[in-house]
Order: C-alpha cells, then sequence, then structure tokens
C-alpha cells in the first residue's frame, strides 16, 4: 500500500514502537504510559502526523462489546490529538496483532496491518513494525499466519472476555519484557540482523530513502546503501527512544533523557 504527502507545511512526521503497556506490571505499565502522554503532548505542538508503530501493548483483543481493561490516558490523549485534526497511524505488532476497529470508530486511527510504503515530497519510506520480516523465524512466520486467520480471531471471541483476557495477560508474562529478559538484546551484526537484510534485499529491488521499522528494541541507524538508511526506534521500557523526521533528515531522539 502507498500513501502520499506532498509537504509537510513545516511539521514533522513523529515514530514511536514497542510501548508494551500492560508489563511487567500495573505500576510500572501505568508509570510508563503515563510518560507516553506527556510525549504525546509535547510532539502534537509540531506534528504533521504521529506513526505509532505496533506492541503498543503487550496484549489486545477487541471482543464485540469489550477491549482489555486500562490505559484510559493513553486512550484519552490518542483521541484527544486526533480529534485536534492531526492524523495517528497505528501499525499492529505481534502483541497487538488482534486490533480491529475499535480505534479507528472511536478514535479515529488509521490501522495498518503490513509494511506501508510513504512518499513525502521527492523521498520515499518503507514503514511498519517488522515482524516476520527477513529471513529466519520460520516458527513465528507459521504462527504469525495462524493468528491473523478469521478461524483463529473467531474462536478466541467465543472465549468469555474474563477468561480469554486473563489466559492473554497470563501469556504476556511469559514475553520479554515481563520474564526479565528485556535489556539484553544485542546488535548481531549486519550479517545476522533480519531485519537489516531485508531492507538490503528489498533496496536491491527499489530505492527507498528510508527504512522505520520497530520490533527489535534496538535503536539503531544503520546505511542500507547510498542514500537509504534502516533506522530501527527502539522502546519505551528502558529507552524511550523515538524518531523525528522533516521530510528530509531522519532523528532518533530520547524522551526526558
Amino acid at each position: 500500500m502507498i500513501k502520499e504527502i506532498t509537504d509537510l507545511q513545516g511539521k514533522y512526521i513523529y515514530f514511536a514502537s514497542d510501548f508494551h503497556l500492560g508489563v511487567p506490571s500495573k505500576e510500572a505499565s501505568l508509570q510508563r504510559e503515563k510518560k507516553i502522554v506527556r510525549w504525546l503532548d509535547q510532539v502534537k505542538k509540531d506534528a504533521h502526523s504521529i506513526y505509532l508503530m505496533g506492541d503498543i501493548f503487550d496484549f489486545w483483543f477487541e471482543y464485540r462489546h469489550a477491549i482489555p481493561k486500562g490505559y484510559t490516558r493513553l486512550l484519552g490523549k490518542l483521541a484527544e490529538i486526533s480529534d485536534s485534526g492531526i492524523p495517528i497511524i497505528f501499525f499492529t505488532g505481534n502483541h497487538d496483532m488482534w486490533m480491529f476497529d475499535y480505534f479507528k470508530e472511536e478514535l479515529n486511527v488509521t490501522i495498518y496491518r503490513d509494511p506501508l510504503q510513504l512518499k513525502v515530497g521527492a523521498q520515499k519510506l518503507l514503514i511498519g513494525h517488522g515482524d516476520g520480516l527477513g529471513p529466519g523465524d520460520h516458527f513465528y512466520k507459521v504462527l504469525k499466519k495462524i493468528f491473523r486467520s478469521k478461524l483463529c480471531q473467531w474462536l478466541f471471541a467465543r472465549i468469555h472476555p474474563n477468561l480469554g483476557i486473563g489466559i492473554a495477560n497470563a501469556w504476556s508474562k511469559r514475553s520479554r519484557v515481563s520474564s526479565g529478559g528485556h535489556g539484553t538484546e544485542q546488535f548481531l551484526g549486519e550479517d545476522k540482523e533480519f531485519l537489516f537484510q531485508y531492507c538490503k534485499t528489498t533496496e536491491a529491488k527499489e530505492h527507498y530513502d528510508w527504512y522505520v521499522f520497530g520490533h527489535r528494541h534496538l535503536n539503531l541507524d544503520l546505511e542500507v546503501a547510498k542514500n537509504s538508511r534502516y533506522i530501527n526506534l527502539g522502546e519505551w521500557v528502558t529507552q524511550y527512544t523515538y524518531g523525528k523526521y522533516d521530510g528530509n533528515q531522519f532523528e532518533l531522539l530520547t524522551f526526558e533523557e
């Protein structure tokens, strides 16, 4: 899919990924949520648009008449910003792929499930969460197809929300954020970083000025080819990094450093 922006009118596009709200504890998640709201209050002053690049929640599932409890501050702030006329775009990640129409109907937030080609003036960006791209990780790729299937979603929706969300929250406690493995991510080298390899392979077929992804929990700025760079946005459990793009240059910044 292609989205085109002709002119940012002196404003910026902001990117952030991997908030993982809901873990590792209610208290820690709430403090992180308040920090995210402060960031949104800051960037809305000069934002052309805001892109949330997946895994905003460590778990999310929308029943027909119920959503996961909590996140009131974030949802209210997104509604306020959207109502003010600033577009908010949400990419589903591997932790919140079961997002359907609640954000669209209640918050006027656009949802994407796959990478998007974004044209801004003369530049081209390829953006998305990043899960399931590049070589390897075949087990997850199969699992992702199952979880994204209508049958799997229909079956889970048959479980009462008290039980279904309880099961999912228990599963979340096994994630890298909850289990204590978070913060140990290491850069594997250009030859082993699957998203970097994906960028290299894609660049050989079609040029992009910027590749912008999340998922890896590392803030990275790597050269893919001449006039082409791969940006990984990092996360908001320990790093609090985000992207700021003016239509020409892309900056990786840290909030409340």
